[in-house]
């Protein structure tokens, strides 16, 4: 059943309204401040209040307006984009927090601008969760890539404004030259743009145009990070802490991997990506990308480098997960976004504690630091566990739903590729642990004066990493939603 309602469009008004009282009290940093805050717990409990409807199993539906009979722009809130929009905005509360820590702790420059961005940001991330078709989710794709530029070049620098560069040249090139031709491949052979729960394509189709269409749309959502058009994220690390945090964990890739798995389960079906093999496929892809980025990591000695090369695999899991187009690897896949989300955010949340107070940035330069701040370590051990998927963290279940659904899949090798990239994870996380507990630093002098930082640094990390344990046992809520969207598809 379908409900008329504008809900989705102020989920998304929010923040931008949010934006013009940011820039009008530029010059009064509470006020600004407060104005995010105030904005970002609007927009989850907007998000939370479509929740009732959803779990009744049905979509809420609002057309802003239509360009040619046949393509508008609409919003459609099924299980799937409700899912992604509460990982979001409930994410958006915390590093809104956590970003007036950072920036006043370092006394960072344009903050105004910071923070505008951010909400600009955050209002095209829930334009994409709720987007109804293909050519809206684009609109908000394109902002959020716009939006996240300010963002990116931040510091200013000559490295900066190279990483912004870079950015742009891969997210508008490939949007813009192969994700719009799919959209348009789409819509003329189908008559549709709109998302469906058993995909849009008859199946008469010819394979080879449909493997086209395939690769066009992967290669369109850069955004997701996937080997080989992974580059640009670990360049980006130049940006703030908060804004690296933005872009792995509640927006940028994690918008770009949504996208993906929104047009492979809505758009091509599991029906077709089975019939057609282009299902398998994209498991080995996205396998060779999990393992690859892993071994980048495990060469890395900067922190966020390090943790940018380990994000580059992990949201490939969700990638993975979708594509064994099975009933536990898409769950596995789904339920990572949300446990992804919440323990690497706080792995970056540490790596910006441990700058603003010591200043370092490099794993060789941790030794002994985890006595000097023992509340933001053991935040970083709880995410390393989740990120390793060892229990009781979240990410055990997605790596317990994904290793299950290849064994459903009869995908032996991919099994293979799960146990080894949980291996590879420990690899590049646990040394960190190592230095930061068991080694001595090099010189005493150094960690003397570090401590802890402001407590809107420090709560952030330690919420976010308490709830990287309670979604291991209380994850009911996302289950349902993942539930919901199984069953409307029939799996």
């Amino acid at each position: 059943m379908f409900v008329e309602s504008i809900t989705p469009l102020l989920a998304v008004l929010v923040s931008l309204i949010a934006g013009v009282f940011i820039v009008i009290f530029k010059n009064k940093p509470n006020i600004r401040e407060s104005c995010s805050i105030i904005a970002s717990i609007i927009k989850f409990l907007i998000v939370i209040s479509m929740l009732p409807v959803i779990l009744n199993g049905d979509k809420i539906v609002y057309t802003l307006f239509t360009i040619i009979p046949g393509i508008d722009i609409k919003f459609g809130v099924d299980a799937f984009g409700l899912f992604f929009a509460i990982t979001a905005s409930s994410l958006w509360i915390i590093t809104t927090f956590y970003s007036i820590g950072y920036m006043r702790s370092l006394k960072e420059h344009e903050q105004t601008r910071y923070f505008l961005f951010f909400a600009i940001a955050l209002s095209a991330t829930m334009g994409v969760a709720f987007s109804g078709n293909l050519i809206t989710l684009y609109l908000f794709y394109e902002l959020l890539t716009l939006s996240t530029y300010p963002l990116i070049i931040h510091d200013e620098t000559k490295k900066a404004l190279d990483a912004g560069t870079k950015y742009l040249a891969y997210m508008l090139t490939t949007s813009i030259l192969f994700q719009l031709l799919a959209i348009f491949l789409v819509y003329s052979i189908t008559g549709t743009i709109d998302f469906s729960n058993n995909g849009v394509f008859s199946g008469n189709e010819p394979l080879t145009l449909i493997a086209v269409i395939f690769v066009l749309f992967i290669i369109g959502y850069a955004k997701s990070a996937m080997m080989p058009l992974h580059s640009w994220l670990p360049t980006a690390m130049i940006a703030p802490t908060p804004v690296s945090a933005l872009l792995h964990a509640v927006a940028v890739v994690k918008t770009g991997v949504f996208s993906i798995v929104r047009v492979l389960l809505f758009i091509f079906g599991i029906k077709l990506l089975s019939s057609s093999g282009l299902g398998l496929i994209m498991c080995y892809f996205a396998s060779f990308t999990i393992i690859l980025a892993s071994i980048f990591a495990l060469t890395q000695d900067n922190l966020k480098k390090r943790l940018a090369y380990s994000t580059v695999s992990q949201l490939s899991y969700i990638v993975l997960g979708a594509s064994l187009l099975t009933h536990n690897g898409i769950i596995g896949g789904i339920i990572h976004i949300v446990n992804h989300g919440f323990s690497k955010i706080t792995l970056f949340f540490c790596a910006g504690s441990i700058y603003i107070a010591s200043k370092k940035k490099n794993i060789s330069e941790l030794n002994g630091i985890g006595r000097k701040m023992p509340l933001t370590m053991a935040a970083f051990s709880i995410a390393v566990l989740s990120m390793i998927g060892i229990p009781p963290a979240c990410g055990f279940l997605s790596k317990w739903y994904l290793a299950l659904g290849s064994i459903e899949s009869d995908n032996i090798p991919i099994l293979i590729v799960i146990l080894l990239s949980a291996l590879l994870n420990a690899a590049y996380f646990l040394p960190i642990v190592y230095v930061a507990y068991f080694k001595s630093p090099d010189n005493d002098g150094e960690m003397e004066k570090v401590k802890e930082p402001s407590y809107f640094v420090v709560i952030p990390l330690l919420i976010t990493a308490i709830v990287s344990l309670i979604l291991f046992f209380a994850p009911s809520i996302f289950m349902d939603l993942i539930k919901i969207t199984l069953r409307n598809m029939g799996v």
